[in-house]
């Protein structure tokens, strides 16, 4: 019986040109009492692995977290499992405005402690005391309000490319970080101000409103859906789109475009750009921001080092790079001393 993904990236990526279908990337998540995890996580491979999805999957004790793809012809089929697991039956699903058949290339499902890394002890706070959904039309109106604070619950390598008008982008490189800075510069304006928070697809707002709630926030909204959904209302019924840029994702595409502005710059060179890339020194594989130019001169790497290193014979590369764990520091773009014209956000409530 096989119970995790057998296919390099490569294997995977030709199969699925072979193929010749077109994939749909899909994102959802749903907090729910687990009793066993793995036994979950094993009902989930078996089921979707015939049916050639791919992504990653994080299951816990808390619920679940889902980022894949699934080929279009078998939407259906795909949905209709979903609804036939009790507690996923009518789950929101985010599908990407942009898509990209390799987005995912393998199917990963992983039980994790936490299907979003909080840090928070769960014990200590009612965390079905969430704040109020909104949709896109009452989003942008709470935005307007002079008695609003817009805060973004994402890190700083996602904001840098895009965010909403206004809103403060706390300069963290993880939520769990996230959570305490955010509490702190804004603890004054508990009872007086409406505390409005957005993320990409809503999984971090879901348990930051119940936290802020608990620790005496009396007026507290989160966008329903995230970005990714209020970006699909904003174009179906025509809104004011208030989000500038793109919004980052966690698949293979890095990003979708929403707005039409360029608001980051090239990490390299400074030109606008908001085009993420991953250093092609395998053994850096920092992300970064990178234009064209610069990715022609430096050969898709971050630093002229690490161009150094990927012109060394592959098994010298591979030695380079043994028993070093970098994964830690491949989102820590915006704070490697390599990037030249890295920025900060030190914006302030």
């Amino acid at each position: 019986m096989q119970l995790y993904n057998k296919l390099s990236a490569d294997e995977r990526r030709e199969l699925i040109r072979e193929a010749g279908k077109e994939r749909l990337t899909i994102s959802f998540y749903q907090y729910h009492q687990l009793g066993n995890p793995q036994l979950f996580r094993d009902y989930l491979f078996l089921h979707w692995n015939p049916m050639d999805v791919l992504g990653r999957i994080y299951v816990a004790h808390e619920g679940v977290n889902a980022q894949l793809s699934v080929p279009g012809d078998r939407f259906e089929e795909f949905k209709t499992f979903l609804d036939s697991i009790d507690f996923l039956n009518g789950v929101r699903l985010n599908i990407a405005r942009e898509q990209d058949n390799e987005s995912f290339l393998k199917l990963k499902v992983k039980v994790r402690n936490k299907i979003v890394a909080d840090g928070l002890d769960d014990n200590t706070f009612d965390v079905t005391n969430k704040g109020q959904h909104v949709d896109a039309v009452t989003f942008n109106e709470l935005i307007e309000d002079p008695d609003t604070i817009l805060v973004d619950m994402r890190n700083h390598y996602e904001t840098e490319i895009g965010h909403f008008e206004n809103a403060w982008t706390p300069d963290v490189d993880t939520f769990r970080e996230s959570l305490p800075i955010i509490e702190e510069e804004i603890k004054a304006h508990k009872e007086k101000k409406k505390l409005v928070m957005y993320c990409t697809g809503g999984i971090r707002c879901e348990k930051a409103s119940a936290y802020y709630k608990h620790k005496g926030f009396k007026d507290v909204y989160q966008l329903e859906g995230g970005i990714i959904e209020y970006h699909r209302q904003v174009s179906e019924k025509g809104l004011e789109n208030k989000f500038k840029g793109k919004n980052f994702v966690f698949d293979h595409r890095l990003a979708e475009k929403i707005g039409d502005e360029v608001i980051a710059n090239c990490h390299q060179c400074g030109n606008p750009c908001d085009t993420h890339t991953n250093c092609a020194n395998d053994a850096c594989h920092l992300l970064f921001i990178q234009c064209e130019d610069c990715m022609e001169k430096l050969e898709n790497c971050c630093s002229p080092e690490c161009q150094d290193i990927i012109q060394l014979p592959f098994e010298e590369q591979k030695k380079l790079r043994a028993g070093h764990y970098n994964s830690n520091n491949i989102f820590k773009k915006g704070k490697s001393e390599k990037l030249k014209f890295k920025k900060h956000n030190s914006s302030k409530v």
